[in-house]
C-alpha cells in the first residue's frame, strides 16, 4: 500500500514525504530553525562585545580607529549586492529560468569571493601590525603603538566575530557552488526549487549579520 502511494511521486521527492508541498514546508522549517540558532550564536558574541565595550570604552575607541573603514564599506557593498543577485537567482528558480539562475549564482559566488579577498588583505595588515588577540598583541617585533591598554580584548573580539562570519561566508560559497552545479545539471525547476530557496535564506542571514558587524566594529564611536 505504501509502495503504491509513492509510485507516482516525482524524482526529487524523498521517500519519507508524501507530497512536494510537505517536503518543501519541512525543509523550510528546518532551515528557519537552523537560522534561529545561528542568530542566538552570534547574539552571544554581540553581547560579549557590548559588555567589554562598557568596561573599556576608551580602549575600544582607540582600537577601533585602526580598522579600515573603506575596506569594511567595500565588503558591505559586496554582500548587499550579493543578496540582490541571490534573490534574483531564487526568483529565477521559482519561474524555471535556468540561465538566469546560473548567471545570478555565479555573480553571487564572485561577490562572496571578493569579500574573502578583501578580508584577507585586512587580516594581513592586522597581523603584520601586531594587532592580535591576547598574548600575541604587539609581540614578535610588531608595533602596536598608539593603542590603549587592553586593546588586545578588542582585537580578540574583532577576529572572533569577523572570523566566524568569514567562515560562514566560505561555507556559503560551498553551498552556492553545490546549487550552481545542480542548476547546470537541471535538478531545479518551477516545481522543485527548495534547495535554492533555503541556501538563499542562509546567504541573506550571512549578509544581515555583516550589516550589524560593520557599523558596530568600524563606525560606532
Amino acid at each position: 500500500m505504501a509502495h503504491d502511494a509513492h509510485a507516482d511521486h516525482p524524482e526529487f521527492l524523498q521517500h519519507h514525504f508524501f507530497t512536494p508541498e510537505q517536503q518543501a514546508a519541512s525543509s523550510k522549517l528546518g532551515m528557519w530553525l537552523f537560522l534561529a540558532q545561528e542568530i542566538l550564536f552570534f547574539s552571544g558574541l554581540f553581547m560579549a562585545y557590548f559588555a567589554f565595550r562598557f568596561f573599556y570604552p576608551n580602549t575600544f575607541l582607540a582600537a577601533h580607529e585602526h580598522l579600515n573603514v573603506s575596506m569594511g564599506a567595500l565588503n558591505t557593498f559586496f554582500l548587499i549586492t550579493s543578496s540582490l543577485t541571490m534573490a534574483l537567482g531564487v526568483r529565477a528558480a521559482q519561474v524555471g529560468n535556468k540561465k538566469s539562475l546560473e548567471i545570478n549564482l555565479i555573480i553571487t559566488i564572485l561577490l562572496a569571493c571578493a569579500f574573502c579577498v578583501v578580508k584577507y588583505f585586512e587580516y594581513s595588515h592586522k597581523i603584520h601590525a601586531g594587532l592580535l588577540p591576547t598574548k600575541f598583541f604587539g609581540t614578535g617585533g610588531f608595533s602596536a603603538q598608539g593603542l590603549a591598554d587592553n586593546s588586545h580584548i578588542f582585537f580578540a573580539l574583532y577576529f572572533t566575530m569577523t572570523g566566524l562570519h568569514a567562515l560562514h561566508v566560505a561555507i556559503g560559497i560551498g553551498l552556492l557552488l553545490w546549487i550552481y552545479f545542480g542548476a547546470r545539471a537541471g535538478k531545479f525547476s518551477a516545481e522543485y526549487y527548495s534547495p535554492v530557496e533555503n541556501v538563499g535564506l542562509y546567504w541573506h542571514l550571512v549578509d544581515l549579520i555583516w550589516i550589524f558587524l560593520f557599523p558596530l566594529l568600524y563606525l560606532v564611536r
